[in-house]
């Protein structure tokens, strides 16, 4: 084999990446993780989104029910990622529980009327979903193969039906849509834990630094957990693949006990103490933040298995050197913000 021919083999076998990605919904904390990620890396990044900003890359508006201009964004793009859908992080009324489901599904079907329109639509569609989709499960992980759907848990509360009944509506508009020219993946994400402020990982750690960070309820409720890292890797690592599609796991493969967790992320503050709180305490606190305490004591033991089988390696795969590192992050950016 000649040096050129060689030089050929190894050019063909590593993927090429994508050149332009669309973020639908891009405005938020994951999309502004992956927007950044992206261009970082040079790709052409347009975010989607409902109100317009300032960013390093271009920003198109969409009422989240319309067509219009922000369709031609799509046309020869090489990715679409939909993150389109309201906050779960809020009581679980009748206009909030509306708002949580046609904003995820009316979207979603109004993507896939687009791209179905196309002449070039995207090769491949990444939509967000919820790793929320699974069973309230102590006893056993759940991977996309074997896990367990909820909503017919007997020991949960009614009204945790209703995450899971909007994460099957979900995915369902998304595999439902007519498109033959764009592969579909529904990223079943658990909580992506980035130091940046307003994040999962900065309200944490903001207990555990006022010593509120104690386990809630019994602490026995498994969290399911990536590093933002991780998350961004994953994203490439999806759609470098092409034979990947349909449901994918986008989480740790080491999901965790409340308790540890939170013990875990105390030892990388440097605190030993966390006031606990309990399951009574913790409906007061819901009430009155005007949230859900589903979001705290749904045992959620997701794990990537396909992802694994794939052949994806970790960089954080343990919550420990995950919480070290993001803590190391949360006080270097603070500190920066101290000084300006």
């Amino acid at each position: 084999m000649t040096v050129i021919s060689a030089y050929q083999d190894l050019v063909q076998a590593v993927p090429s990446k994508p050149a332009r990605i669309v973020l639908i919904g891009g405005s938020g904390q994951v999309g502004n993780l992956l927007a950044r990620h992206f261009h970082a890396s040079g790709t052409d990044v347009c975010v989607v989104a409902r109100t317009t900003f300032s960013a390093p890359w271009r920003v198109v508006a969409w009422d989240g029910a319309h067509s219009g201009p922000w369709i031609n964004e799509l046309e020869g793009a090489d990715v679409a990622i939909n993150l389109a859908g309201r906050s779960v992080n809020c009581r679980y009324h009748r206009w909030n529980r509306r708002e949580i489901l046609e904003s995820r599904v009316s979207s979603t079907r109004l993507l896939g009327q687009a791209i179905a329109s196309l002449d070039k639509p995207p090769a491949l569609w990444l939509n967000a979903s919820t790793a929320t989709i699974y069973r309230h499960s102590f006893d056993r992980e759940m991977d996309e193969e074997t896990g367990e759907l909820g909503g017919n848990e007997k020991d949960t509360p009614e009204e945790w039906r209703f995450s899971t009944d909007v994460a099957r509506s979900w995915e369902d508009a998304l595999f439902s849509t007519n498109t033959p020219s764009t592969q579909k993946i529904a990223l079943r994400s658990a909580m992506t834990m980035s130091p940046n402020r307003g994040g999962i990982f900065d309200e944490l750690l903001r207990l555990v630094r006022f010593g509120l960070g104690g386990k809630a309820g019994t602490g026995q409720q498994y969290v399911s957990w990536i590093h933002e890292q991780d998350f961004t890797r994953a994203v490439d690592f999806l759609i470098e693949n092409e034979n990947i599609e349909g449901v994918v796991n986008v989480a740790s493969p080491n999901p965790v006990a409340n308790s540890e967790f939170m013990r875990t992320l105390r030892e990388a503050w440097g605190t030993g103490y966390g006031l606990a709180a309990t399951k009574w305490m913790l409906e007061v606190g819901a009430f009155l933040l005007r949230t859900e305490t589903e979001l705290i004591l749904k045992s959620r033991r997701v794990v990537p298995g396909r992802l694994l089988r794939y052949g994806f390696r970790f960089d954080f795969p343990d919550w420990a050197q995950a919480s070290q590192d993001l803590v190391k992050k949360w006080r270097s950016q603070n500190q920066r913000r101290t000084k300006r």
